[in-house]
């Protein structure tokens, strides 16, 4: 988009999340958001951007047959669809391709690394307030900040950790 021009002129756009859980619990095979002002839902965004997640372990009867066959391979099911089936081949000849598990590999290895070191940091941030908190006296709150994210997120921000 260039520089100036309303966001209305943005494209339709989708995000799709595939996921081999319910993230929402609800037993739906797919969930559509857009979006809509919280105080009046009448109000669109108009910026036409969806974003979908499906569930390969949803119990309705709420999606087509093509791709309900599709969550059923991403749940760990054999294919039992021509698409599918075709995927599946894709997918095993991937697997065969050294040049592209390397690069997978190595995206995988930084993703951990950058996983751990997110451990890291925020071990660092809640030792950094439990020290403080108890330089306070408020030893109390430890047990609630391990707890509730939000306290704790509003108790970094009060001590000026983050």
């Amino acid at each position: 988009m260039d520089a100036g021009q309303h966001y209305k002129k943005l494209n339709k756009s989708y995000i799709i999340f595939i996921c081999p859980f319910d993230l929402y619990g609800k037993g739906r095979h797919i969930y559509t958001f857009e979006n809509i002002c919280k105080e009046d839902n009448s109000i669109s965004m108009g910026d036409e951007a969806i974003k979908i997640f499906l569930n390969a372990d949803g119990t309705m009867d709420d999606v087509s047959r093509e791709l309900k066959a599709f969550l059923d391979y991403v749940a760990g099911q054999k294919p039992e669809d021509s698409y599918v089936e075709k995927l599946e081949e894709a997918v095993q000849e991937a697997k065969k391709n050294r040049e592209w598990r390397h690069e997978y590999m190595t995206l995988l290895m930084r993703d951990q690394e950058n996983v751990e070191k997110g451990k890291e940091y925020g071990e660092e941030l809640m030792a950094k307030l439990i020290m403080l908190l108890n330089e306070d006296g408020r030893l109390s709150d430890v047990v609630r900040i391990s707890q509730d994210k939000e306290y704790r997120q509003s108790l970094y921000l009060e001590y000026h950790i983050i």
